[in-house]
């Protein structure tokens, strides 16, 4: 037994060929005949006795969760060699069953020493594609293909192609991609964010009106909590209700770059006439807008789509007030409309995120379910975002396709453990610090570290300086040397402004919690 040979899992009758089968006796066999010679010649897989065991010791629950979709590759006289279509699976068993699963070879595998657990890739299958919002959706779950290994009785997963994304377009002028899964329809209203929501819908409902409701609106929040969402869902139910209309969405980032390109090419003016047959404009994440000329141009288009009676509609993680780089007319402008935030989802409000979002996936795959329990138990565990929900049905869904056994409480602590908070935090040091503060606050790193003693570098220095004190080890002087060489009583200044200011001002507080959440994210 020197040589590897993989196991074929597909069990033979005695007329595949009694030459053949005589044939592999001499090496380490891939298939093993039970019984007298010359009986049936019915074959079992190898690992059927070590499939039988576990079932006998850890239980069918334990088997069908851990070791249903495991399949026996080869033997090489030491080491038997198994494989399982995820990683975590992989994992689960080698911490887990690594004894038992030795124990159980050692009576069909003579002379087996260890057993290796790894990953396989999945065979291929039929994709299905996703309809643009309002398409009509009947599909039926994938079929394993002719190549699917029969033994272990794992099936095919059912995969789904991407989303097909789109871009809003003016005149040539192409916005920013709209996921067509941000609708209205999909959205999960709760006391959080219904002011936002009902604000966004009687927008999209009123574009061409005369009679509008909100303009602009302004919608700000932390990070996963939905405000993109209502940005994408406006753009697809004007062009649903009037595909006349002249919509563009846009991230700052985008915005910013198309400007660059046009002062590149000399050609600013152009740039301008874009907007001017525009009847709507969604603007997202304006806290990225950087840029003086930037700014400059995008204060001009905004002031000259209100004035000339055109919808706007801002996203951003921060109200007007707190956004540094506007100006006070622009400030004025964008909070002369409605402004609404959009706050944490609470318990009710998450678990019917998970509904519906579990309600999609069954959409495209009919058999994929997840017990109530165990949803109301992601719903306790992820009070983060939205956006952690959504990934945690995603990654269930995942594993759903690779294992095709039912999701137990077991399996989903597993696959969202990164995910919940504070299991494992991590090592945060003083350079993230300065890079999501600069970030956040829209002041670069340098501008922290120098001398500068404007309003809009102190004030992140201060948090910048706190939020070192409160999530790291190092020493006030440490800290003061690794903000611009400080003294060490400059930092205990601005540990002591922020939390007086703490003391009174829940927004702030507000603020700091986003902040903590970026750098352990």
């Amino acid at each position: 037994m020197n040589s590897v040979e993989p196991m074929r899992p597909a069990a033979r009758s005695a007329g595949s060929g009694s030459s053949d089968a005589q044939a592999r006796s001499d090496g380490p066999a891939l298939t093993r005949s039970e019984g007298p010679a010359g009986a049936s010649g019915a074959q079992e897989p190898r690992g059927h006795k070590v499939r039988k065991m576990l079932r006998a010791q850890l239980g069918e629950d334990v088997y069908t969760s851990w070791f249903h979709s495991m399949e026996f590759e080869h033997f090489d006289g030491k080491t038997v060699r198994v494989t399982v279509p995820v990683k975590f699976l992989k994992n689960w068993i080698q911490s887990h069953y690594s004894e038992a699963l030795l124990r159980c070879c050692a009576v069909e595998f003579e002379g087996v020493e260890r057993v290796e657990v790894a990953l396989r890739q999945p065979s291929p299958v039929r994709t299905v594609s996703q309809e643009a919002p309002g398409a009509s959706d009947s599909r039926t779950p994938s079929t394993p293909t002719d190549s699917t290994p029969p033994a272990s009785g794992w099936q095919a997963p059912h995969l789904v192609a991407p989303a097909i994304v789109t871009r809003t377009s003016v005149g040539g002028f192409e916005g920013s991609p709209l996921d067509p899964r941000y609708t209205f329809e999909s959205f999960a209203v709760g006391p959080s964010n219904r002011m936002a929501h009902a604000g966004a819908t009687q927008v999209a409902e009123t574009v061409l009106s005369d009679n509008r409701g909100f303009n602009p609106l302004f919608i700000h929040s932390a990070v996963g909590l939905g405000k993109t969402h209502l940005l994408h869902a406006i753009a697809w139910s004007v062009r649903r209700r009037a595909p006349q209309a002249q919509v563009l969405y846009l991230t700052a980032e985008r915005f910013r770059y198309q400007f660059v390109e046009a002062l590149k090419s000399q050609d600013p003016l152009s740039f301008k006439e874009k907007f001017r047959s525009i009847h709507m404009l969604l603007i997202d994440d304006l806290e990225f807008l950087h840029g003086q000329q930037t700014e400059q141009e995008f204060e001009h288009i905004i002031n000259s789509l209100l004035d000339g009676g055109r919808q706007v509609v801002v996203a951003s993680a921060r109200p007007p007030s707190q956004i540094e780089r506007l100006n006070e007319r622009m400030r004025s402008r964008l909070q002369r409309g409605l402004v609404t935030e959009i706050g944490p989802p609470d318990a009710e409000l998450r678990l019917r995120i998970l509904e519906k979002r579990l309600e999609e996936k069954r959409q495209l795959d009919p058999s994929f379910d997840i017990p109530r329990d165990i949803l109301e138990m992601l719903a306790d565990r992820l009070q983060e975002s939205g956006r952690e929900l959504e990934g945690a049905i995603t990654r269930l869904h995942a594993t759903w396709q690779y294992m095709r056994t039912p999701i137990t409480v077991d399996i989903a602590e597993t696959v969202i453990r990164d995910l919940v908070h504070g299991m494992e935090p991590r090592r945060i040091k003083i350079e993230d610090i300065l890079k999501v503060v600069s970030r956040h606050y829209g002041v670069s790193k340098g501008d922290i570290l120098s001398q500068r003693r404007h309003r809009s570098v102190v004030w992140p220095r201060q948090i910048g300086m706190y939020l070192a004190k409160q999530l790291t080890a190092r020493s006030l002087p440490e800290i003061g040397r690794r903000f611009g060489n400080r003294d060490h009583t400059t930092v205990l200044h601005a540990i002591r402004k922020i939390e007086n200011e703490l003391g009174g001002n829940p927004r702030l507080r507000d603020e700091i919690e986003e902040l903590k959440r970026m750098l352990n994210s």
